[in-house]
């Protein structure tokens, strides 16, 4: 892992606060991707703008660029798909609607969720969940404590593997727009769409390709080559792909929770050469002599 660009410049475009699933505070991650030396931030949150206010004032104290972001989820083909979008108009109308309404969905999920994991008292695990959630919608981080809380499990990785993971009770579908409805939202906001962390929906290079295609065609713009998790080959795979259907290039650590080596803000490969750094293209570009992009 390697810091992205050629300093100053420090660029994730992809993280998590406990506005939605994260383990920090706006603040707290403001302050920790200062002091991993990142200048520029893009703090996405899962369906939602409202840790937002809090990250642009700390932002602002700690002299770091915050860049408005979010990380909407969608479906495509009867998958789950995640649609990061950046540099929109947060004061956006339509826009606004469109994330109460994926608000919705999420407490619609969440109450499944808790049917699902207690027959018996769904309400009171519900209830556990959502003040994991600092009294907002719980996701199934969330719900992992509150089974632990409740003494169902002994720790969350045990919440995963019986009750939460893929293909258990708790993995319930949301009930998400398409992919081209989202992608429209981001656009119509001023902003860019960006299909985020493109291998880690364990597609078929086959059905990878068809995806990038299909989101292309929606209207998106940009394709994250870089982020945690992922290998060498994987990032040349996605570069390709970035370049045949002719997008910019994106990059983030998707920062959860402190203590991730492989996730940790402001560590990100840097780029292929030859790509197009999707933050050449913002309302206000990010540029500097030096910057080793390859755009």
């Amino acid at each position: 892992m390697t810091i992205p660009q050629a300093l100053p410049l420090c660029i994730d475009l992809h993280c998590h606060s406990t506005a939605s699933d994260g383990a920090l505070s706006p603040r707290a991650l403001l302050e920790r991707a200062s002091e991993m030396g990142v200048t520029h931030l893009a703090v996405t949150d899962h369906d939602t703008l409202a840790g937002l206010a809090e990250a642009r004032d700390a932002a602002h104290q700690l002299g770091v660029a915050l860049i408005n972001g979010v990380e909407l989820s969608c479906v495509w083909r009867s998958h789950t798909i995640h649609i990061v979008g950046l540099d929109f108009d947060h004061q956006d109308v339509r826009f606004l609607a469109a994330l109460d309404g994926q608000h919705e969905n999420r407490w619609r999920r969440a109450r499944t969720i808790a049917g699902k994991l207690s027959r018996r008292n769904p309400d009171a695990l519900l209830a556990l969940a959502t003040a994991h959630a600092g009294d907002d919608v719980p996701g199934r981080p969330h719900f992992a404590r509150a089974l632990v809380e409740q003494g169902v499990v002994k720790d969350i990785n045990q919440a995963f593997k019986r009750h939460l993971g893929a293909g258990k009770p708790g993995d319930v579908k949301a009930f998400w727009p398409e992919l081209d409805e989202v992608v429209r939202w981001l656009v119509e906001a001023g902003g860019i769409a960006v299909l985020a962390h493109p291998k880690k929906y364990r597609l078929t290079a086959t059905k990878l390709r068809q995806l990038v295609a299909d989101f292309r065609r929606a209207g998106g713009q940009a394709l994250e080559v870089s982020t945690s998790g992922q290998t060498a080959t994987d990032m040349a795979f996605l570069a390709e792909l970035c370049k045949k259907e002719n997008l910019w290039a994106s990059q983030g650590s998707d920062f959860h929770f402190p203590g991730a080596a492989w996730s940790e803000l402001g560590r990100i490969s840097k780029l292929p050469d030859g790509l197009a750094p999707v933050w050449h293209y913002f309302r206000q570009p990010i540029a500097a002599t030096g910057d080793q992009s390859g755009a």
